[in-house]
């Protein structure tokens, strides 16, 4: 274990002490020793552990116990916590899942806009002890027509130690479904092309090519180098750790359009990636990868999960395609397929794909049951299971565990907005 803190360091800037100096956090232990081992719990458990007691509810809502777990806690042991926004999260509580501990803790709804609804399409990134909400597309009751969803601009920030929401200003170009990505050792977390497109549509909605970055120490949007083309539904991701060899990639996504009959639309998916290289005192560039992958191959990009390199050096890509997973080849510019889901799930196009601790998860809903009557009958109960099979690429073993979400409507992963977050 490591040594006490010493009382001067668990006292600065405390609201522990500042509300009451007679509150005592575990009767026989001194507060720096008690505080220590406080702050080693699982930040799933802190909200059912407020109600202990008076003192308790003061020190995990105080920034003494973020600085605890900083100083003594590195980042990469952290706990990785999973959040979901199953719907809208201006009326629908977003949640947090600890895989390590199976629990589950809700956060607060975000502020709510009355002349505003339906958001979706919206992307969470993590920052530090922060989760940031980013644009979407709404509807808006002071536009016209009433029925044709619009691109949001709006950003708030979520602080795990306040347990608020803050409205950041708004990006300088509205949008949705578009990349976004933190930058490593950074304050600074990019976003590229989107569009303004609703979950309520299958196509339609604009595109664009615009980049701009928010530098979180100015609180400020910055207009950057814009995609080579027209970009909406893509993902983005961070690559370099080091100070000369950060990028910044956007792949896939979807351009230009084309109709069936001369009535159906259809996206024209991209096969390929652009990316930025972000190089101290320079300009950012974008270069040009080729195609992915050949013509017929698959119609578009899977969904993307990124495991991180703890020694600082190339993550590790990932793109699960139906039942099937692909690793990305830098060298090679392709996908090669690295294993395959063991159990297959009902609705291969409404699963979660997400990489936590080094391992990829995916992610079903499971009512218990294989038979088509039983499906049927379950389908909309909210019973239904949370059924998690987790494969770890370096061992290239697989395992499963199951848990009981507790969202209030069945989750669908084909709108479910999910991030992950380190505290």
């Amino acid at each position: 274990m490591p040594p006490p803190l010493p009382s001067s360091s668990f006292t600065s800037g405390a609201e522990f002490h500042s509300e009451n100096l007679t509150l005592t956090l575990i009767p026989g232990l001194p507060d720096d020793l008690a505080a220590l081992i406080l702050a080693f719990l699982p930040y799933s458990h802190h909200r059912r552990l407020k109600s202990i007691c008076k003192s308790w509810k003061h020190f995990f809502s105080s920034r003494t116990l973020r600085s605890i777990r900083h100083k003594h806690i590195p980042f990469i042991k952290r706990p990785h916590l999973l959040c979901i926004f199953p719907q809208d999260p201006s009326i629908s509580s977003p949640y947090l899942f600890d895989p390590q501990n199976l629990a589950w803790c809700y956060l607060p709804p975000m502020p709510c806009n009355p002349h505003v609804y339906g958001l979706c399409n919206f992307t969470s990134v993590s920052h530090d002890s922060h989760l940031y909400v980013l644009g979407g597309s709404l509807f808006d009751t002071r536009s016209f027509p009433l029925d044709r969803p619009s691109p949001s601009s709006a950003a708030f920030r979520y602080d795990f130690v306040t347990q608020s929401w803050d409205s950041l200003p708004p990006m300088l170009s509205p949008r949705g479904s578009f990349a976004c990505a933190a930058i490593h050792n950074t304050d600074q977390i990019l976003v590229a092309g989107g569009g303004s497109r609703h979950t309520m549509f299958g196509a339609a909605g604009s595109r664009m090519s615009s980049v701009e970055m928010y530098d979180i120490g100015r609180n400020k949007w910055v207009a950057l180098d814009g995609l080579p083309r027209f970009r909406a539904g893509c993902v983005g991701f961070m690559v370099g750790n080091g100070d000369e060899d950060k990028e910044f990639w956007v792949m896939g996504g979807y351009g230009e359009s084309r109709t069936i009959l001369g009535v159906f639309p259809v996206d024209e998916h991209y096969r390929d990636a652009v990316v930025m290289q972000l190089k101290h005192g320079q300009v950012p560039k974008w270069r040009e990868l080729g195609d992915m992958w050949e013509e017929g191959e698959r119609r578009q990009l899977g969904r993307i999960a990124i495991i991180e390199d703890i020694h600082g050096g190339s993550p590790g890509i990932f793109m699960l395609d139906k039942n099937d997973i692909f690793r990305y080849d830098m060298a090679s510019n392709r996908w090669w397929k690295e294993t395959s889901v063991p159990k297959r799930a009902i609705d291969e196009s409404s699963v979660g794909f997400v990489a936590l601790n080094s391992e990829l998860y995916v992610m079903a809903l499971y009512n218990g049951a294989d038979s088509k009557e039983n499906r049927r009958l379950r389908r909309h109960k909210r019973s239904a299971s949370l059924f998690l099979q987790i494969y770890h690429p370096d061992k290239k073993t697989w395992r499963t565990l199951i848990t009981k979400p507790p969202f209030q409507q069945p989750l669908d992963f084909k709108t479910a907005v999910m991030c992950t977050i380190r505290l």
